[in-house]
């Protein structure tokens, strides 16, 4: 193992010096420091210590005396942040010469006395790398998110001090380690089980849902159900039910066809509705109360008829339930679909108006297996299988072997005996009790249970002192790398690299990783990286007004959600430049989300790749970035100033003060309403508000165009939108178009602050000053290829915080 261990040295000034001859801009560290007494320390000192950052006795000759002082300088000076707009400002020499000093200078000390830092020992495995190990471990799809508690880290949940263990989570792994095993292997035993599926009851069930369902359908759902072994199951659809505790079918006064499918084949097709057997609510609305008891009966009871029985091999099958789309011609005036304003009230039953519309699917449930035919021959069985005994003196050989591999792939390493003895042991219980395969099963549930394979351990070697740097192994190597791009473990190819002591030979990495990221495995990375990276898991919680917005409903919301997903996918799967996120031509749209933004051309459920004019292109624009950073029932200056200086700048402003006072509906002049952007220029007046509105607020007024669900808009209040504004820097712009421009002025900054994020999740812990050089090192190499996506994966990966480790005292 080769250690990296250096003296730290003190760095002289003389060692920094930008000279003239180098940069016609720089100037000498006397008048370096002179400026910086002159336009920082007049606010940065121990008198008023400003954001708690004291310039006054810092040391411009050793700059290794307050690192992370000089990189809080460097983030503030890189946006040209500081000093504010409207203070004292040096010129663009000095800015420079300064970030030149600073940037070599620690990135020297760096080289001297690097610390990679050090990761938590025993990092657990998140609820989303458990449900993906499982998966490519033993080639079982299951609902994680539904067995396991979520990780709330505040952050990335993937930071491994923050991934605690509970006694209740280790029953839940226990449940989830007996279910996967049993799915994994089938059990001849196995009881009837029932599992039901939930549509979103704020979905308007008027159109095709989802590309899984067949075209000519509207509502219903796809499901991929996991069946346990061969056999008999059933399936029954329960119908939305009208009205606050009345338990009617919405619906009913007309027939409609319901198509049961299995993999894309009907099953089966029955009718619901047309069949009125008295005087009722479902059949006219000008019927007298109270409904015969027969129709009463037939209106709350109609949907038990809507099962079907069939044969179903084992392992996972998509079954489909939805509407034949027969529209009828009804007389009268139809009433509009109904608006759900609360978001957090889940809506249980149909308000009344519904009674005109089609009949929706509330859920469908699967019981069985009823009769029990076989465990069946499935992927997982293959996978876990690598052998078959012929007979009684085979079993044990056999159940190494398959033991072996398995524990081989979930520990992330070579295993010997040692590994595998323990699992035997497990192994011979079961099969006394039921046979070979309840022996491996009951062995499986051990290895899901061990702790090396719910952890990413990492061990500092023999000999290794307190505070001594030392490379990882390829083996450790191989795990980060799988988590980092897959948040899964590493598949055989990889493993069987690492373990040939290969992995790190740079050719072979960079082929490595190539390989990755084109995996479908993959998607994790845009799934689990870009919904933290940009906040976007916080759409669900996105409240809109229903008075407002009187066309949002999920189906929009859901549209947002994918819409990002699939952009911020395609600069990752095509490995385009990052600066393609603000000024790429295109987005991905269906009929309801082209409809929303009003871009004609686009029909059906699908989304594609449609070219969009210059104020609808980018990040920024999306209406899903633009939802979260907006209230209920208007858009927010600072939530999306806020935004784009935490998220694409990395340069968060401080928490606000706990006694700030509400935005208040402001009038002018003889009653005058005010535009939202006059009453947020109200803020700056304050003092107190002014350090950080005079940051955000800018940047957010040239979003003003977009509404609180990213529609655009030239008026508001009645006055056209001033959408002026400018960054920290004092560079101003006019629009969003003109904002993203400004913003790639200076794509260093940019890249650097999207390596810093992806950073953070790949070595699942914070970043600190001392990580900063590498930064700086990944994004000035990425700057040769214009900053494409791969570029910045390899970089990192080649990284000193990624492929080294700092020794700890425990």
């Amino acid at each position: 193992m080769r250690h990296i261990k250096t003296p730290i040295i003190i760095v002289i000034a003389g060692l920094f010096l930008v000279t003239t001859s180098q940069n016609p801009l720089a100037q000498d560290v006397n008048g370096l420091q002179d400026s910086l007494n002159q336009y920082c320390v007049t606010c940065h000192n121990e008198t008023l210590k400003t954001a708690n950052l004291l310039l006054d006795n810092v040391n411009l000759n050793d700059l290794g005396e307050d690192p992370e002082v000089w990189e809080k300088v460097i983030t503030k000076l890189s946006l040209r942040a500081m000093p504010p707009v409207g203070m004292p400002r040096p010129d663009e020499a000095f800015y420079q010469a300064f970030l030149s000093h600073l940037k070599t200078g620690l990135n020297k000390v760096s080289e001297q006395n690097p610390n990679p830092g050090r990761e938590i020992a025993t990092h657990r495995l998140n609820r989303t790398e458990y449900t993906n190990a499982v998966r490519d471990l033993m080639g079982v799809d299951f609902d994680g998110a539904a067995m396991l508690p979520p990780d709330n880290s505040g952050g990335f949940d993937n930071l491994g001090d923050l991934l605690t263990v509970s006694q209740v989570l280790l029953e839940k792994y226990m449940a989830a380690a007996r279910m996967v095993t049993r799915l994994a292997i089938g059990d001849p035993n196995t009881e009837v089980d029932s599992h039901q599926y939930i549509v979103d009851p704020r979905l308007l069930q008027d159109e095709r849902m989802s590309e899984d369902l067949p075209f000519g359908s509207r509502g219903g759902l796809a499901v991929d159900h996991r069946f346990p072994v061969d056999g008999i199951y059933e399936l029954q659809v329960s119908m939305q039910k009208l009205g606050v505790g009345s338990g009617m079918i919405a619906g009913l006064a007309k027939p409609n066809r319901l198509d049961f499918r299995v993999n894309g084949k009907r099953i089966e097709l029955l009718t619901i509705g047309g069949d009125n057997v008295g005087i009722g609510l479902g059949r006219e609305g000008s019927d007298t109360l109270p409904p015969d008891p027969a129709q009463s009966i037939y209106e709350r009871t109609a949907d038990q008829a809507l099962k079907v029985r069939f044969p179903m091999s084992a392992g996972s099958h998509k079954v489909q339930v939805a509407f034949l789309r027969e529209r009828y011609a009804w007389e009268g005036v139809v009433m509009p679909p109904p608006n759900y304003e609360n978001y957090n009230t889940a809506r249980i039953d149909v308000p009344y108006e519904r009674i005109w519309h089609e009949p929706a699917i509330a859920n469908i449930t699967i019981d069985g297996p009823f009769e029990i035919q076989g465990v069946g021959d499935t992927a997982s069985r293959d996978k876990i299988f690598v052998c078959t005994p012929k007979n009684r003196r085979d079993e044990a050989p056999c159940a190494r072997q398959i033991l072996k591999n398995q524990t081989r792939l979930a520990f992330r390493r070579p295993v010997d005996n040692g590994d595998v003895d323990p699992l035997m042991g497990l192994y011979r219980e079961g099969r006394n009790d039921d046979g070979f395969e309840a022996g491996i099963r009951k062995a499986l549930e051990g290895l899901l249970m061990s702790s090396e394979f719910l952890f990413r351990i990492e061990l500092d070697p023999d000999g290794v002192q307190p505070g001594d740097n030392y490379e990882l192994s390829d083996i450790a190597l191989a795990s980060r790398l799988s988590f980092m791009l897959w948040s899964s473990i590493p598949d055989d190819e990889l493993l069987t690299v690492a373990e040939q002591g290969r992995l790190k030979d740079a050719n072979i990495l960079e082929a490595q990783i190539k390989r990755m990221l084109k995996d479908d495995r993959s998607l994790s990375l845009v799934n689990n990286f870009s919904e933290q990276w940009l906040l976007l898991r916080n759409l669900p919680q996105a409240h809109k007004s229903g008075e407002v917005f009187t066309d949002f409903d999920e189906e929009l919301r859901n549209a947002f959600y994918d819409e990002v997903k699939l952009f911020v996918g395609s600069i990752f799967d095509e490995d385009l430049s990052i600066m393609d996120l603000f000024k790429a031509d295109y987005t991905f749209l269906n009929e309801r989300l082209a409809k929303h933004y009003g871009i004609e051309g686009v029909y059906g459920n699908r989304f594609r790749k449609v070219n969009v004019g210059e104020y609808q292109r980018g990040l920024l624009a999306r209406a899903g970035i633009l939802s979260i950073t907006s209230y209920p029932n208007r858009n927010s200056t600072v939530l999306r100033g806020k935004w784009v200086l935490e998220n694409i700048l990395a340069a968060p402003p401080p928490p606000p003060p706990v006694d700030i006072p509400p935005l208040e509906d402001a009038q002018g002049a003889e009653g005058e309403v005010l535009t939202l952007r006059e009453r947020m220029e109200i803020h700056p007046a304050n003092p107190a508000c002014a350090v950080c509105h005079n940051q955000m607020d800018p940047i957010g007024f040239g979003l003003e165009n977009y509404n609180a669900i990213g529609q655009w808009r030239d008026l508001d209040e009645g006055k056209p939108i001033n959408a002026r504004g400018r960054l920290p820097s004092g560079v101003e712009f006019e629009g969003p178009a003109e904002l993203q421009a400004a913003l790639m002025r200076t794509p260093d900054v940019i890249a650097g602050a999207f390596t810093q994020k992806l950073m953070t999740y790949a070595l699942g812990r914070t970043l600190e000053h001392y990580d900063m050089p590498a930064v700086r090192k990944i994004v000035n190499e990425a700057a040769k290829e214009d900053y494409r996506f791969s570029t910045i994966v390899l970089g990192i990966a080649n990284s000193l915080p990624f492929q080294n480790r700092r020794a700890g005292s425990e």
